[in-house]
């Protein structure tokens, strides 16, 4: 790639500038409130398609938010990688605690980010990393080296499930077709050691209600002779993990893949300080399924989590009430092989069967999605370790991650396509937090290693 770092400098403000006008956008999907800014976003990142030098660039509505579309088509006979991103965003929440407003970038140095970090809601899931692949491919037009054709595929509606895009995708499989999937939405180790990852974990949502009497009651006059909703929520969300931290619901180990001695090996010679690790969370102690070590526990073991509880009075001063209702969000993260339909019943199932007398339970599936393993023996693979190895210096480790992108065992389904997990954050980027933040070496790392992995990836085709 000619010229590539020096188009990087030379217009390293001009890039900078362009990502903090997205992230200005508070584009959040799961607020109504937000409705328009997040159709502002798509409407933005249209425009930034076709400045970057796509032929075609549309809105596709849908029924939520809409889906951009770009394609840049210049040999039908020459490979197609198809780009995912989203545009949409987790909620600000708490914006107490973030240091700056979230939705006025900042550019700030950190000691893990010595030549400044981007702080807003969504510099680095996903904007930041889903720009970056905007300005690989307008380097690669303006200078006239984009080796192979390209599409994109940005959605609004990641955060809350991607409700819509396995309509979209069935409907335009034709206009979707590729050779392979390239997606930034994950990390890597740290700056100095590069990862791709390689596995994703699936994910199972629900929320669940409990209902006592049919109305708050003083807690004088019927305490200790009524059921209370919140009461009996703990107790049955603490009865879903037993003493060594594994997970009580009947069945749901029964697919959980067993990696071999030999696989957590390679797994363990990834860097990794537990005493670094405590520090960063400001944590005595780390916590989770006995029998693993800590980068096991968040990445190739299922795990439940409680996302948020509430009931009864939480106002200023003191309201002496047995509250009618309790209710909890939980989140199951599941490894390949569960299937998150089957384990949302399990849940559902489980959890209604041990609510006591005296109250009623609902439990209302939200979203979820499959887990994914990509071959780290694929031409794809073999592209993008190239890639990363040209721009780093070194060879990156694969690397299976915690998190979820359900849509990845979609793709794979529908299209027939592999997906390349080339991800540029750090777990220390605070994503879905307060103080969310993108290491600005980074998103210009990431405008130089992508067009290498067209490079690579269309040679190795040949």
């Amino acid at each position: 790639m000619n010229n590539l770092k020096e188009y990087i400098t030379n217009n390293k403000e001009r890039f900078l500038n362009e990502i903090i006008a997205l992230l200005k956008i508070p584009s959040v999907s799961a607020d109504p409130a937000f409705s328009q800014d997040v159709i502002n976003a798509a409407e933005s990142v249209k425009n930034s398609l076709e400045d970057a030098g796509c032929d075609l660039a549309e809105i596709h509505e849908t029924d939520g938010y809409p889906i951009v579309y770009g394609e840049k088509i210049i040999d039908k006979d020459l490979p197609t990688i198809l780009v995912y991103g989203h545009y949409d965003v987790q909620p600000a929440d708490p914006v107490e605690l973030w240091d700056s407003p979230p939705y006025e970038p900042v550019i700030k140095k950190t000691t893990i980010h010595p030549e400044g970090a981007i702080f807003a809601r969504g510099a680095c899931d996903d904007k930041g990393q889903m720009f970056m692949h905007v300005k690989a491919l307008e380097f690669m037009t303006k200078t006239n080296q984009l080796p192979c054709n390209v599409k994109f595929m940005i959605e609004g509606e990641e955060e809350v499930g991607s409700n819509n895009l396995a309509v979209y995708v069935a409907k335009n499989k034709e206009k979707l077709a590729n050779d392979i999937i390239l997606i930034s939405d994950t990390g890597m180790i740290a700056n100095d050691v590069p990862s791709i990852t390689t596995g994703l974990r699936g994910l199972s949502y629900v929320e669940v209600e409990v209902t006592g009497p049919n109305r708050d009651l003083h807690s004088g006059l019927y305490g200790g002779a009524v059921a209370n909703p919140i009461n009996i929520l703990t107790k049955m969300i603490a009865s879903l993990q037993d003493e060594n931290n594994h997970i009580t619901i009947p069945g749901f180990y029964d697919k959980v893949e067993e990696l071999s001695k030999e696989e957590r090996e390679e797994m363990a010679k990834a860097p990794f300080s537990l005493d670094a690790y405590k520090k960063a969370l400001d944590i005595n102690a780390v916590y989770g399924e006995d029998g693993y070590t800590t980068n096991e526990r968040n990445s190739i073991r299922p795990t439940l989590d409680v996302n948020g509880i509430w009931g009864g009075y939480i106002g200023e001063g003191a309201k002496t009430v047995i509250a009618s209702k309790a209710y909890a969000k939980i989140s199951m993260r599941l490894v390949p092989n569960q299937d998150w339909k089957e384990i949302t019943a399990l849940f559902k199932s489980h959890f209604e069967n041990i609510a006591p007398k005296g109250v009623t339970v609902k439990v209302t599936p939200h979203h979820g999605g499959q887990g994914y393993v990509t071959p780290i023996d694929t031409i794809g693979y073999q592209a993008a370790s190239k890639a990363y190895e040209t721009t780093f210096g070194k060879k990156p480790i694969p690397q299976r991650s915690g998190g979820s992108i359900p849509i990845v065992a979609l793709f794979e389904q529908e299209l027939n396509s592999k997906t390349i997990l080339m991800g540029f954050g750090l777990n220390s980027d605070a994503i879905h937090s307060p103080n969310e933040h993108f290491g600005v070496w980074n998103y210009l790392k990431g405008i130089e290693t992508i067009p290498y992995f067209y490079e690579y990836f269309t040679n190795m085709n040949a």
